[in-house]
């Protein structure tokens, strides 16, 4: 495939940094190329999804990016990266990914705008949105998601054509705010009773796990507790309201 071939083009000249580049590079012709009876043409590709391979160094690549946000490599956010590997992957396949992800953080700038455009092509909406909460979990890996993360994974949300309100309600999972439960739910404190059922009805239908079954069984796990996010801010202004 095109990919692998300027890869390994890229690591003759300028290494490791190369390698990931002509990747990047490659996977995008990769998905702009069709086999015809005449030989080959360029298409847009009509894809949902990755492989496994591609997905894997575009997450990594966005990971490193929120994760050098603030200046300085975390421990604890770079073992919630570790720990998401493992659980998705295994141990040994683990490992061998972490490696590639230690060279990302050390070794190479990683052009953000490049990736999500990559990854807008190739992934559904709920596939973003679940990507995005990923980012947040591993800003809040330490303990809080500093104004820089917040600031670098709005920039990716931008890139990854998330519009504003489902950035914002995302975000509000990780932020503890007086109209916490309003934002998650994608609505203002002057919302009647029934703009507030009406918006829980919208949300759990947007974040039900449903959304992302061809995603792998992490990124599942992240929809469900995305999903219980929703259905606690609904109940949480439930009660404020006394509401059936």
């Amino acid at each position: 495939m095109i990919k692998w071939f300027i890869a390994i083009l890229g690591y003759v000249f300028f290494r490791f940094p190369g390698a990931v580049l002509g990747f990047i590079i490659g996977s995008l012709l990769d998905s702009t190329t069709v086999k015809t009876s005449g030989g080959f043409k360029t298409v847009f590709s009509q894809q949902p999804k990755v492989t496994p391979a591609d997905f894997e160094l575009n997450l990594l690549s966005l990971s490193s990016i929120v994760i050098k946000a603030d200046g300085s490599v975390n421990q604890k956010e770079l073992d919630y990266v570790r720990r998401y590997f493992v659980s998705a992957y295994g141990k040994e396949r683990a490992n061998a990914t972490f490696r590639t992800f230690n060279e990302i953080i050390k070794n190479r700038e990683v052009s953000a705008q490049r990736v999500c455009m990559y990854i807008s092509q190739h992934t559904r909406y709920p596939a973003r949105l679940q990507i995005l909460h990923f980012l947040f979990g591993i800003a809040n890996a330490d303990g809080s998601v500093s104004a820089s993360e917040a600031e670098e994974i709005q920039k990716i949300a931008g890139f990854l054509r998330i519009n504003f309100r489902d950035f914002e309600s995302i975000k509000a999972m990780f932020f503890k705010t007086g109209d916490q439960a309003y934002k998650i739910l994608e609505i203002e404190k002057t919302a009647t009773d029934a703009e507030v059922k009406k918006a829980f009805r919208t949300m759990a239908k947007k974040y039900h796990p449903d959304k992302v079954q061809h995603m792998d069984e992490i990124h599942i796990k992240g929809a469900e507790a995305k999903f219980r996010e929703v259905q606690k801010a609904y109940d949480q202004i439930k009660k404020e309201r006394d509401m059936n």
